[in-house]
């Protein structure tokens, strides 16, 4: 696998571990059936619980039966599951950051026990909700709202491109709290099967078929008062998620880049046309040269960005630098390596087309690509392009 300027040569025997069962599992049991899912539309569910048995949903969080794992070694299980697909990556990225780490950081101890265990085997499968059909880049316009009653609350609103909605058991939802003055943000576990939630899932997608995408819809959804989460207010709460999980895209990317690279370079060494290889080209090889040296590039940025994370240090306008690099690397890298597979890449027998069509979604969410220019614009400035 492409370590052009021997990175994994500084693993620890932790890292390692997590990076060669990761990339077995990868190679055992996604990338076999993972073209076939994608052309149907569908993800494989039995995948689930046996990639929460192998510890990949949050191994970076302590306690609950998470092992507390390195940066590093969280981001490498990030990258491995990307070399399969984006949706492998974002199941476990959305079970671990976006749905683990808020109850984790800011849930109450009865709530951490009554979820994270489940969610860890992936017993329990959560989602993520905060992008609204009308507040996409701009979350802190969300219309959603929580209403106290005499128990708890009243929810209601509307939440799209959630990703494992129709699947999952638990929501982490985002609203503002309308009983108190400037109505704050709040997070809100909301059980899916409650009277009044709907999770209507979205087809006929061009991107991230092997997926599980939906709504979450909130009509009058009563939720008792220890189903909010305790330990944090504002925009804090869901951003300080997606920071986690902006950084597990940021190695994810590269894994996705790397896989067509090394498709590229098998297809161009196996290829034979006028006579040879079609890897002695120079046109070819000027392909490789540039795709591996993008690649260790980003390989760079993620690897950074984990050694900020283990010493505390890490900033979110760091991390946007590399979900906004990486992301667009891994999409132009993917173009680059259908182009060296020639008719052959368009089907789904090889993974740059699919990595490709993937990449068009991970530019968009979690932040898109624009978004993460104008959030360094503004870290660079001092000035903000948002208003």
């Amino acid at each position: 696998m492409l370590d052009f300027l021997q990175l994994e040569g500084d693993l620890g025997e932790e890292e390692r571990m997590i990076r060669d069962t990761a990339r077995e599992f990868v190679t055992e049991e996604v990338k076999p059936e993972i073209g076939d899912h994608f052309e149907a539309g569908t993800f494989p569910t039995e995948l689930i619980t046996e990639m929460g048995a192998m510890g990949f949903y949050a191994p970076n969080l302590e306690g609950y039966g998470s092992p507390n794992v390195s940066g590093t070694a969280y981001g490498l299980l990030m990258q491995e599951l990307e070399a399969g697909d984006s949706g492998i990556r974002s199941m476990a990225s959305v079970q671990g950051a976006l749905v683990m780490y808020p109850i984790h950081a800011y849930g109450s101890e009865t709530q951490k026990e009554r979820w994270l265990p489940d969610l860890g085997t992936g017993e329990t499968v959560g989602c993520f909700g905060l992008t609204e059909p009308e507040h996409g880049s701009n979350p802190g316009g969300m219309e959603t709202r929580a209403e106290r009653t005499d128990g708890g609350f009243r929810l209601n609103g509307s939440k799209t491109w959630i990703t494992n909605s129709p699947i999952a058991d638990v929501a982490v939802v985002w609203a503002r709290d309308h009983s108190e003055p400037d109505s704050p943000v709040r997070g809100f576990l909301v059980e899916t099967d409650r009277e009044g939630v709907t999770t209507n899932e979205i087809d006929e997608k061009l991107s991230m078929r092997a997926s599980i995408t939906g709504e979450i819809g909130l009509d009058d959804v009563e939720i008792p008062e220890e189903n909010r989460l305790p330990g944090v207010e504002g925009m804090k709460g869901p951003l300080s998620c997606l920071t986690q999980a902006r950084f597990g895209i940021a190695w994810g990317a590269v894994g996705a880049a790397r896989d067509c690279f090394e498709t590229a370079r098998e297809y161009a060494l196996d290829r034979e046309q006028f006579g040879g290889p079609i890897a002695r080209f120079q046109l070819q090889q000027e392909k490789l040269a540039e795709m591996a040296t993008q690649i260790t590039l980003a390989q760079l940025l993620a690897y950074r960005l984990a050694t900020l994370k283990q010493r505390g240090e890490l900033r979110p306008q760091q991390v946007s630098m590399a979900k906004r690099n990486n992301v667009r690397m891994a999409r132009d890298q993917a173009r680059i390596a259908r182009e060296m597979l020639g008719g052959n890449g368009i089907t789904t027998d090889y993974s740059p087309m699919r990595h490709m069509a993937n990449m068009e979604t991970v530019y968009t969410y979690e932040g898109t690509h624009d978004i993460h220019t104008l959030i360094l614009g503004e870290e660079l400035t001092g000035l903000s392009a948002y208003q």
